[in-house]
């Protein structure tokens, strides 16, 4: 077994475009794991090794490695930065012990970087900052940082800055150590040198490191008695202020560089080993008994029981790959687990150490470690995998809606049972992507987070699964919730086969405190009333009945359900007859309680040159978009943000090129539900 201090569990998270797989291929390069660099924009890159992502040069699902660097392994995982597939960050962060952010130098922080920023808040990420693309025109540290602070949760604490600007910039100043790190104008950046501040940065580089001390005594008490004291401040005590501060979440370093001309990775790597946590420093992993709902928790502990998360699969022809972070305990090639959800034994046939696409074969895997198998029959994302001796449950990831759909059809009628069976295995992969039959149309619908994102899908259905598809046009997928309380019965009595059917149960509906999100609640006595199969049923309806709309055409989100009542005759009770029962109970709930649909809204944010602002903004209110601010971005560009419906905004890159003749950007990400309009509302209930 290897030293579990001397492991990081890291991520790498970015807004699409800060270079961020471009600083992974790096981090290959320089630690070994590679030989040559591989580059985003020819196609080549390691971590994008699935076909649309060479061929469209962005990051679409969540690779892992494992590299040493200096006796260290770290474990890490590229995700993607586009808004479509958030769903992978996510599920990374959630398994993660630390993570990289990076900034793009021109940009500063942009809309997905505060996406992904959140997302780490969430699972408590500690966390550093890099500033890349300082050798690019507008490229500027203190912008980015002053963004850093003014934008993100956390304080920014700089631990380096630039030597030289844009096209001059040729390495960094280590405020801790108080030296330089220069590179070479050519080569690949393998060797630096080490020198002593330039005498032309030494007051600014003075300036700067007396201000890092202060921000950190705000932060620190060692290091506030320290400044209080006007005592120095030595590089180890400095250092070791910084680990404190980085894993308490209180602040993040933030480093800098140019990954595309090879410039500050490898600093950046020995931040990783110096200021992020292994897999001890991080508390234990919290879960629930599956019975009782007790409180448990597991220490990253060889000894103590075997706990892990199933964070990512990935199906293709050959099967499915489960991708595991395991919490504690060992886990041995064809050993076997035990699932609590899906209340199964799984078979772990084979475990792998991966590089992107390629598999390290492994006999154990322990505590604190990121790995791969193949075998299991009823893992799905979020899953535990423990010993049935000692069983948890740890809770999974948390992912949004779906906000946009579409129909599609085999081209072959032949294939229309297979295509049922890959789209069952592709929502398995991916829980931000969903499909269902229209009843009324009987047209197959599958939905997820945006037009590029089901694209892939159908391209992955082609590719990995030779299924040819036609496809429909995009359209929003609308929700419904309800806008008071209400309260519903349902009653089944039938005779079937000789024998009569009869099933009672009463429920009471209200909103949930934000629009996401169905949850079922029991009163005790109820369910102490009804057998385990029974009440199973019950809560498999109420749940069958939010996802298809509880009688209308739009799912139910930001519902709660309490089964207030049911009657029980232990002759005449089914699972049929409970399933109808309790099905009819909410239907009559939910239009009691007023049903609201909801459509998704967008935050959008747009780049553009000065002169084009006012026909940014009057496209923008002509779409029913509500301004949410504008702010210079420079003497010859603004930033303008907006909430906008989703509904509106198909198509809307070809409407911003011709408005700003191709000079304006744009991205946007899902920031909710709003109800429509009641005009539109009459007909979409139609």
């Amino acid at each position: 077994m290897s030293d579990v201090t001397k492991v990081r569990n890291l991520g790498i998270i970015a807004h699409i475009d800060a270079g961020k797989t471009t600083v992974s291929e790096r981090i290959l390069y320089y630690t070994g794991k590679e030989h040559r660099m591989g580059e985003v924009h020819e196609g080549a890159a390691k971590m994008d090794w699935m076909e649309e992502e060479q061929q469209r040069g962005i990051t679409i699902t969540a690779a892992a490695t494992s590299i040493p660097w200096k006796g260290y392994r770290i474990n890490l995982i590229d995700t993607p930065g586009h808004v479509d597939f958030t769903a992978e960050v996510e599920r990374s962060l959630r398994v993660l012990d630390g993570a990289i952010v990076v900034f793009d130098g021109v940009h500063g922080v942009e809309a997905q970087s505060e996406t992904v920023w959140r997302q780490a808040d969430r699972y408590h990420v500690p966390r550093l900052c890099f500033v890349n693309k300082l050798d690019r025109a507008g490229g500027s540290f203190d912008r980015s940082v002053t963004s850093i602070r003014k934008r993100l949760s956390l304080p920014p604490l700089p631990i380096q800055i630039p030597v030289g600007a844009e096209r001059e910039f040729r390495g960094v100043i280590d405020l801790v150590r108080s030296e330089a790190l220069l590179w070479p104008e050519e080569g690949l950046g393998d060797h630096y040198e080490r020198a002593p501040v330039p005498a032309a940065m030494e007051e600014e580089a003075a300036i700067h490191r007396l201000e890092l001390v202060a921000a950190l005594a705000d932060l620190d008490d060692e290091i506030a008695d320290r400044y209080l004291a006007e005592e120095p401040v030595e590089p180890e005590l400095l250092e070791a202020a910084i680990r404190r501060v980085t894993l308490a979440c209180k602040g993040t370093p933030v480093l800098c560089g140019a990954a595309l001309r090879n410039k500050g990775i490898q600093p950046l790597l020995d931040a990783v080993l110096a200021y992020l946590p292994s897999p001890l420093e991080v508390p234990p992993a919290h879960g629930i008994e599956p019975e009782s709902e007790r409180a448990l928790e597991r220490a990253c502990d060889d000894a103590a029981p075997f706990s892990a998360l199933v964070f990512k699969s990935y199906a293709d022809r050959h099967g499915d790959l489960v991708y595991l972070r395991i919490y504690s305990g060992t886990c041995h090639e064809n050993g076997h687990a035990y699932n609590p959800r899906a209340r199964k034994g799984e078979r772990i046939q084979q475990l792998y150490r991966m590089h992107a696409n390629e598999r390290e074969r492994l006999k154990e895997a322990h505590a604190g470690d990121i790995v791969a198998t193949v075998g299991l029959k009823y893992a799905v994302t979020g899953d535990t995998l423990c010993e049935k001796a000692h069983p948890i449950l740890f809770e999974g990831a948390r992912f949004p809606e779906t906000v946009i759909s579409m129909a599609v059809e085999p081209k072959s009628g032949a294939d229309r049972d297979r295509m049922v069976e890959v789209l069952k295995r592709l929502t398995r992969d991916d829980p931000t992507f969903d499909w269902r039959e229209d009843p009324e149309t009987g047209q197959t619908l599958i939905a997820g987070m945006g037009e590029l994102h089901l694209e892939v899908l159908v391209h992955r259905m082609l590719r990995d699964f030779q299924l040819a598809v036609n496809v429909g046009s995009p359209r929003v997928s609308y929700r419904q919730t309800i806008a008071g309380r209400g309260a519903g019965e349902g009653r089944f009595e039938q005779e079937a086969a000789s024998k009569m059917q009869f099933a009672h149960v009463a429920v009471e509906a209200s909103p949930l405190d934000r629009p996401e999100g169905f949850k079922i609640e029991w009163d005790d006595r109820v369910r102490l009333t009804l057998p385990q199969p029974i009440a199973e049923a019950v809560e498999r309806s109420l749940g069958d009945a939010a996802r298809s709309g509880a009688g209308e055409s739009y799912p139910l989100i930001g519902v709660r359900v309490r089964v207030v009542a049911a009657t029980y005759r232990e002759e005449e009770a089914t699972d049929l007859a409970f399933e109808v029962a309790a099905s009819r109970a909410i239907e009559a709930a939910a239009e009691r309680a007023k049903r609201v649909v909801l459509e998704p809204v967008m935050r959008v944010e747009i780049r553009t040159p000065n002169e084009f602002v006012g026909p940014v903004l009057g496209d923008l209110n002509s779409r029913g978009a509500s301004i949410d601010g504008t702010a210079p971005l420079d003497a010859t560009s603004t930033q303008l943000t907006a909430t906008v419906p989703l509904a509106e905004m198909f198509g809307y890159v070809g409407t911003l090129r011709s408005l700003t003749q191709g000079r304006a950007s744009h991205s946007m990400e899902p920031t909710g539900y709003r109800p429509v309009p009641p005009d539109v509302a009459r007909k979409l209930l139609l």
